[in-house]
């Protein structure tokens, strides 16, 4: 078997960074997930690279995948309260859920003792800005749900205005119950809801959301339905029409990340897919993250910021092997000072 030259063992550490780029960070919905669970690293050799280079050429690089008005997530093994704990910041949000779920308990011990029970709304407004982990939320608590046995399965189905509202006179009705029907048993998710009422003219949210009220009490034991965004946005959305108002009376708000917070994401992240900072690339980090937060507006994308930033920090790096003979197992790990100015300059373009 010949030996793999220079060339072509830098070419598969360019093609590995540009997969793993591509594999955490190709979009459908445009759900907030910042995926900030801690998980083990995962390790990174030459030999994975001279595969790589030997399997594939420039011409298999992977397609970006077209944005999809909905998402269907399966409810996975394992304990959602642990999950729910283990996320980085959102002390709050983990308490109102923590409230949440011992309501339920609570009720359904009543229930097998034969006491009535005080009506509760499981439907939920969750607030805040992009990025701060409404919708990996929403899915630990369908889950919550789930084993709680308020729902059967526990999947959630998440979409937007576009999921639910048809182009012509009577596409709406049809297209919005369907995708209610896909989401019986489990939670329905609704980013930027408030999108529904801001239109003007011929639009048809109204239908979409007279349907959704609709379902949400024909099948008020199966379904359950999480809206999210902005917070103003969304107070306006729900006080528009009184049957939302009567329907969400839930309130959960995200606050944004703290400079700290997203620092401790990132490093979950690099340590997540097998990469580390050296020590300059760190202080750097911490200082630009810190006057990110500082700097923000209403837009600032939270953990979305974080995750675009690695993203451009795992490219540059790869540029930067590109020059190198024979990179080693640490070269292949380690993000460099320059690899995170360069990301930096990048996101701020």
């Amino acid at each position: 078997m010949s030996k793999l030259t220079n060339s072509q063992v830098v070419l598969g550490a360019i093609i590995i960074g540009f997969f793993i780029a591509s594999a955490i960070f190709t979009a459908t919905v445009d759900t907030d997930d910042v995926d900030n669970t801690p998980e083990e690293p995962v390790q990174i050799d030459t030999t994975t690279v001279q595969a790589t280079q030997a399997q594939m050429s420039q011409s298999d690089k992977p397609a970006v995948s077209p944005q999809q008005p909905v998402v269907k997530t399966e409810a996975i093994e394992g304990d959602p309260m642990e999950e729910l704990n283990s996320l980085i910041g959102l002390e709050e949000v983990k308490a109102e859920v923590r409230s949440l779920a011992n309501i339920v308990k609570v009720q359904k011990e009543r229930e097998a003792q034969g006491l009535k029970n005080t009506p509760i709304t499981y439907h939920c407004v969750f607030s805040g800005s992009p990025g701060t982990g409404k919708t990996t939320v929403a899915r630990i608590l369908a889950r919550i749900y789930k084993d709680l046995g308020v729902l059967k399965s526990g999947h959630l189905v998440e979409t937007d205005r576009s999921g639910l509202v048809g182009e012509y006179v009577g596409q709406t009705a049809p297209k919005t119950n369907a995708l209610i029907d896909s989401a019986l048993g489990g939670v329905l998710f609704i980013d930027e809801a408030y999108a529904l009422t801001e239109n003007k003219g011929n639009d048809y949210g109204g239908e979409a959301i007279a349907t959704l009220l609709k379902r949400m009490e024909d099948n008020r034991d199966n379904l359950v339905v999480i809206v999210a965004g902005y917070k103003d946005e969304m107070k306006r959305f729900v006080d528009s029409n009184p049957g939302l108002r009567s329907r969400f009376t839930r309130f959960i708000d995200f606050p944004d990340y703290t400079g700290e917070e997203l620092y401790k994401i990132y490093l979950m992240r690099s340590n997540k897919y097998g990469y580390k900072l050296d020590a300059d690339a760190d202080a750097l980090l911490q200082e630009q993250l810190n006057k990110a937060v500082e700097h923000k507006n209403r837009y600032f994308g939270n953990g979305r910021y974080v995750r675009n930033l690695f993203e451009s920090c795992v490219t540059h790096q790869a540029t930067r092997l590109s020059a190198i003979s024979n990179p080693s197992v640490e070269q292949l790990q380690q993000l460099t000072k320059e690899d995170v100015e360069k990301a930096y300059e990048s996101v701020l373009r």
